[in-house]
């Protein structure tokens, strides 16, 4: 029996402007692009929308091609973040459905961009991409609003302060064959 192949892409929801931007404290851009979705987006109006994208550009054949196979596995409001399941040979179909989606598919739903992250071939390795890239984003905000706090991220990641080339390279020490070799008879001396 031959096994159904699948591709996970992991989509991040992007918000290039921020509708209402009255707050006193300045937001980092960071934030602003990758804010949370709205609570009335969910995973079945979000198919339902990707499926109706596909029927628009690529009429029956595509709707019938991805029909099947398309399913989102994992939808977070919080990080804009979701993996959808398509067929192997079939997924440049969703991607380009994606791609042409330009708000949220709800009613007046705001400005966004479906951007395409990572294409793979297992959903465990998607889940690892979105968890990396929550992280990062999570340190770059950091960095842009200067806070200096030490917490776990920043133990794990590095400090968010004005880190520099020569500062980077400090901590990293080459050994060569060649310079093993001059330490071993540097020592029987």
């Amino acid at each position: 029996m031959v096994r159904i192949k699948n591709r996970y892409l992991l989509v991040n929801i992007l918000y290039p402007k921020l509708e209402s931007a009255t707050s006193k404290t300045p937001i980092p851009d960071v934030v602003a692009i990758n804010q949370p979705t709205s609570s009335s987006l969910d995973q079945n109006v979000l198919l339902k929308a990707i499926r109706a994208q596909v029927l628009e550009l690529f009429g029956d054949y595509g709707s019938g091609a991805v029909l099947d196979s398309l399913q989102i596995k994992y939808f977070s409001q919080a990080t804009s973040t979701f993996i959808l399941r398509v067929s192997r040979s079939h997924y440049q179909i969703a991607w380009a459905a994606l791609s042409f989606m330009t708000k949220e598919p709800i009613k007046n739903g705001k400005n966004c961009v479906f951007r395409v992250v990572r294409v793979s071939g297992t959903i465990r390795k998607a889940e690892e991409e979105g968890i990396r890239r929550a992280k990062e984003i999570v340190i770059m905000a950091r960095r842009e609003m200067g806070e200096q706090s030490d917490s776990t991220l920043d133990n794990i990641f590095g400090k968010g302060g004005n880190n520099n080339a020569a500062d980077a390279t400090n901590d990293i020490t080459m050994v060569d064959a060649v310079d093993s070799e001059d330490e071993e008879l540097s020592d029987d001396d």
